[in-house]
């Protein structure tokens, strides 16, 4: 850090970890929808400038906040094998997602290029490597099992709305007979066992199909 650099942060007086801490209060209380400079400015005791001095835009602190949500995941003490590497990798960032309110919408968008988001990412894509028949399809698999989880979650996460039971009751069994055969299952909030046969899906295909290479 430059001498400039240390005087500007001790004239503002908070650290940038500092505020990302405070949003994730801000986050913990109110959800995505209360995030805001005035509400982390408050949650602080300091000025909206003295905020905005350190995460400049909306988008910054979302990926700052994303980065540091992955950064949760413990990297260490995982399986042998690589799909149950992988699997384990997804489910803990399953877990860190749902420790917070709104974790997954707030992942949802972000890849921040930052260290703690791309050490998961690598250690993703070394257990996939191991069990995928080519680098494309471990990459492509990567994405799948990350936007799985993170969809699943987000879905897990939202709040009640009355839309499973009005489809209950209001499905026409002639017009969708493979819904209504279905439904009760395709309205599961069995959200763990979800994950964990869409994973191992994903996993068992990955380890036979190979992507498409142009």
């Amino acid at each position: 850090m430059t001498k400039k650099q240390a005087a500007g942060r001790a004239k503002v007086g908070i650290t940038p970890e500092q505020v990302v801490d405070a949003a994730f209060a801000v986050l913990d209380r109110g959800g995505v929808a209360k995030l805001s400079t005035r509400a982390i400015a408050t949650e602080l005791g300091v000025s909206m400038n003295t905020v905005m001095w350190h995460i400049r835009t909306k988008d910054r602190l979302l990926d700052a906040m994303s980065d540091a949500l992955l950064g949760k995941v413990e990297l260490d003490g995982l399986p042998e094998q690589w799909d149950e590497q992988a699997a384990e990798l997804l489910a803990r960032l399953r877990r860190v997602m749902l420790a917070h309110r709104d974790g997954a919408l707030l992942v949802t968008g972000t890849f921040p290029a930052e260290p703690r988001t791309l050490a998961f990412t690598d250690r993703l894509l070394t257990a996939l490597l191991r069990g995928c028949p080519t680098r494309r399809t471990a990459a492509w698999t990567a994405w799948n099992l990350f936007y799985f989880t993170v969809g699943l979650v987000q879905e897990e996460q939202a709040p009640p709305s009355g839309e499973r039971d009005s489809l209950r009751e209001d499905l026409d069994t002639e017009r969708f007979p493979g819904l209504a055969s279905t439904l009760e299952d395709f309205l599961s909030v069995d959200f763990e066992e979800r994950f964990r046969f869409g994973i191992a899906q994903l996993l068992r295909s990955a380890a036979t199909t190979p992507a498409p290479e142009h």
